[in-house]
């Protein structure tokens, strides 16, 4: 449980990604999301959350080898991480289009 504030407390991406979270789970409220569209939106949004959580992680780790120092391994490893964030936000994004297109365009037309 301390590890879960300690993100929410430090990381800004975290809260965001939270944010956004909550507010996808409003949408699927609204729009009345059947049992395995509620899977795959709750997968998508846990998947990221742990995704900036593990991000986090690594950050912490290579900052505490190097002593904050630039290192171009560190960096790489920071990198990559960050880039597991994003390749789980993408899909999450397109997990999200999947749901709620259809249901956005039935709504309007």
């Amino acid at each position: 449980m301390t590890g879960i504030k300690t993100v929410y407390r430090e990381e800004r991406n975290m809260r965001t990604h939270t944010i956004a979270g909550i507010l996808t789970i409003i949408a699927g409220i609204i729009f009345r999301l059947n049992r395995w569209e509620w899977l795959w939106l709750l997968l998508s949004i846990f998947l990221v959350l742990v995704m900036e959580m593990i991000n986090t992680a690594f950050e912490n780790v290579v900052d505490m080898v190097t002593d904050f120092h630039f290192h171009s391994i560190g960096k790489k490893i920071k990198d990559m991480a960050a880039g597991a964030v994003l390749l789980t936000a993408c899909f999450a994004i397109i997990v999200g289009m999947f749901i709620f297109l259809p249901k956005i365009y039935q709504w309007i037309f």
